[in-house]
């Protein structure tokens, strides 16, 4: 065996190795959940951490505002359906398709459909609460009032009809 045909064999070897690595690092990363900024809601597509929504993520966001028939106050903040869609793509969603808002400090949680959450008159969105967590309020006649809002939002669900 010459010395060419050494070398040969041995950048050969070393090609191999390191595309294996290099293979293994990205079949990891596509199959690792994201890391999330403390104090972030996480976002599950069929029960799958796809990412997760800050007060500090808005700058993305347009802002939306309603004012709510009980008091009379303007709830301002960002729409649900603009969250979802930071981390899903619209394709992944149906008009059938759950998700759920939940608050676990509150024992509370609303449960719309696409459709509902898709349309921007129905104004599913996130306000900023004087304390500085997130509820979710609407027009939808069943979040349309301060007893029926999730306050204190920690977890968002969606599920594939």
């Amino acid at each position: 065996m010459t010395q060419r045909t050494r070398i040969l064999i041995a950048f050969i070897i070393l090609v191999a190795v390191v595309g294996a690595v290099l293979g293994l690092d990205a079949l990891r990363r596509a199959s690792s959940e994201p890391t999330l900024a403390p104090g972030s809601i996480p976002l599950y597509l069929d029960g799958r951490l796809v990412g997760g929504f800050t007060p500090d993520d808005p700058d993305q966001l347009k802002k939306v505002s309603f004012v709510e028939a009980e008091e009379g106050k303007k709830q301002e903040g960002w729409l649900l359906r603009d969250v979802i869609l930071l981390h899903v793509d619209a394709s992944r969603l149906e008009q059938d398709s759950v998700i759920t808002v939940s608050s676990s400090s509150r024992n509370r949680s609303a449960t719309l459909t696409w459709a509902n959450v898709d349309d921007q008159d129905n104004m599913v969105m996130f306000d900023l609460s004087n304390r500085g967590t997130l509820k979710l309020a609407s027009l939808l006649e069943k979040l349309d009032t301060r007893d029926e809002w999730v306050q204190d939002a920690d977890k968002i669900e969606i599920a594939s009809p």
